[in-house]
């Protein structure tokens, strides 16, 4: 199988610290995966390797069938890396930032403004092309930072967190960036700990917990792996939301999550619905949504890690780098 990634065993401390504990990945190319993970899981450890920024303490990472130790200088020129935040130079204009970064990567002149012009267009940026970087909207300097990340024309393609901060609409935005890219053949490894994004975005998911990925497979995969679907009742009349708790506690023999006036119960037999559809007409409780949902990827994540992807917990990568 052709992999435009690999990853085998890598390991990585900081001090007493284990940032990573043992990592294997396997990106098709041409596709996306999605490193799924709270703060502190590794994912930011785990594309610094990747893209060469940081020696692994053990184990062997290869891009494109070059070593990313050995052959770092080969690897770079093939790859792309968007982080977590804007990069790029505030007071020169967007033409002028992609034009300095052709320059440094050795394009000449000409070539590098008609490659400027071409990732302005391709990214909605031209009538802001003569405007300096600071005057941009959050969404517009991702944007700018992702066509910097492209400029020579990469064949992987490495986003960390590329929607932190941004609100919904830029994250559609940059969503269907992503999406354009992989149509052209771009390889995309995404860290993320949003998980509609990766459901959204990635055909395969690696589920990095403390360093260690602890699951692998598409989105279907790993949401059939939960084996149990969520239960949502939610009353017409919110005074009623006592009575249907205590009816979706007896019928699932599990204790329910209320939110709002919306009980919310996991089930494993697909038969306690019409039980609890019984139980709320014999106490002529009337009910605006009653639903056995497929499985989300967050019960999923909550299944394997016992804790849920945007969690708060402190982040365990050092080195300043958010994980």
């Amino acid at each position: 199988m052709n992999h435009a990634v690999l990853a085998e065993g890598l390991a990585k401390r900081f001090g007493e610290t284990t940032a990573l504990d043992g990592v294997d990945l396997a990106v098709r190319a041409g596709t996306v995966l999605g490193l799924l993970g709270p703060n502190g899981a590794g994912k930011t450890t785990t594309v610094r390797i990747l893209t060469t920024l940081l020696r692994p303490d053990a184990g062997h990472a290869e891009v494109c069938g070059h070593d990313v130790v050995r052959d770092a200088h080969q690897v770079r020129q093939l790859i792309g890396l968007t982080g977590q935040y804007a990069s790029v130079d505030e007071m020169l204009t967007g033409a002028e930032n992609l034009l300095l970064i052709g320059r440094l990567l050795g394009i000449p002149r000409a070539q590098a403004k008609r490659r400027a012009r071409e990732l302005l267009t391709q990214f909605g940026l031209t009538d802001a092309a003569t405007r300096a970087a600071k005057t941009y909207s959050g969404g517009m300097r991702r944007r700018l930072d992702l066509a910097a990340s492209l400029v020579s024309r990469p064949r992987v393609l490495f986003l960390d967190e590329p929607t932190t901060g941004l609100d919904p609409r830029s994250r559609l935005d940059l969503w269907q960036i992503v999406r354009d890219l992989v149509a052209d053949g771009v390889t995309v490894l995404l860290t993320t700990q949003y998980l509609d994004e990766a459901d959204q975005l990635a055909g395969e998911i690696a589920v990095v917990d403390h360093g260690r990925v602890i699951a692998t497979g598409t989105p279907a995969e790993l949401k059939a792996r939960t084996g149990a679907q969520p239960l949502v009742v939610r009353p017409k009349d919110p005074a009623d939301l006592p009575i249907v708790l205590s009816v979706v506690r007896d019928v699932t023999a599990a204790e329910p999550v209320v939110e709002g006036s919306t009980v919310t119960a996991s089930v494993t037999d697909p038969a306690v619905l019409p039980a609890v559809v019984r139980r709320l007409d014999d106490a002529e409780v009337l009910v605006a949504e009653l639903a056995l949902r497929d499985a989300s990827l967050d019960e999923v994540f909550l299944g394997l890690t016992g804790h849920r992807a945007s969690t708060d917990e402190p982040a365990t990568e050092t080195e300043g780098v958010p994980a």
